[in-house]
């Protein structure tokens, strides 16, 4: 008799234990089963997300100035056609002179050094912080005809160390002798400075640039200047945005006219 009765309490335990673990079996699958709808539903908002963020990105992007390393990039990767007018170009951290070399000057920076800090870029792309002189630092040159050879061009004007010392010894406006020595600081004002009298300087290109300018002849200027901005066109070579520097010049002389005005 008590075999028998732990033989129907050990049967009962089994059906208990078996019950038991079929609702956790159960239980495991169900939450199992709603943990794959929610990863699910998650990856659709991502997607759902991202893709109206990207929307937002590119339509802001539209509605921007860009870079002129950005339209290259719409050109070659997306084939967006974008105007040369939205090229963003910052404005001079030199005040005051004549809005016409002001108008060249950025318009030189736009095919040399367009880049969100063009006054500390070197030759390649590459940037450096300390702007007490002239990097001085030859960088290989991987294209064009000149290619094999480096590059010591630096700053908003791509300016080479050996035409940065002729240029400074002439037009810097503050320079630091030091016993036998003088220092040229290259630091932006003073890179806007020199490329400004430069610009100037009857003397130095036979001609009056700003007249020039004043009559129009931005072309003309900018053949002219190409023997020293290669970038310019007309010469041994360009880039993507030779073709639109009389374009941009424009645009840069409203802007410079205006801030004349305001001044």
């Amino acid at each position: 008799m008590a075999r028998k009765l732990a033989r129907q309490r050990s049967a009962r335990g089994k059906k208990k234990s078996d019950f038991t673990l079929k609702r956790v079996t159960v239980a495991s699958s169900v939450a199992a089963v709603a943990l794959v709808f929610w990863l699910i539903s998650c990856q659709a908002i991502q997607r759902q997300s991202s893709g109206y963020f990207s929307w937002q990105r590119s339509q802001k992007q539209l509605s921007e100035p860009r870079l002129a390393i950005d339209l290259l990039a719409d050109t070659l990767v997306t084939n967006t056609v974008t105007s040369p007018a939205d090229v963003m170009i910052q404005p001079l951290m030199m005040t005051g002179g004549d809005p016409y070399i002001r108008a060249l000057m950025r318009t030189i920076s736009a095919s040399e050094s367009n880049v969100p800090n063009p006054y500390a870029v070197l030759y390649g792309g590459k940037q450096v912080h300390d702007l007490s002189h002239h990097p001085q630092l030859c960088v290989t040159i991987v294209t064009g005809p000149n290619r094999g050879r480096c590059s010591t061009a630096a700053g908003r004007y791509q300016i080479l160390y050996k035409t940065w010392v002729e240029k400074a010894e002439r037009y810097h406006p503050k320079p630091s002798p030091f016993l036998f020595w003088t220092g040229y600081s290259f630091e932006p004002e003073y890179q806007d400075a020199i490329v400004y009298a430069w610009l100037s300087d009857r003397q130095a290109w036979g001609v009056d640039i700003a007249k020039l300018l004043r009559q129009g002849k931005i072309e003309e200027v900018l053949r002219l200047l190409s023997g020293t901005w290669t970038s310019l066109g007309y010469g041994i070579e360009d880039n993507s945005m030779s073709q639109y520097l009389p374009e941009i010049y424009q645009r840069m002389l409203k802007e410079e006219l205006q801030i004349a005005s305001q001044n």
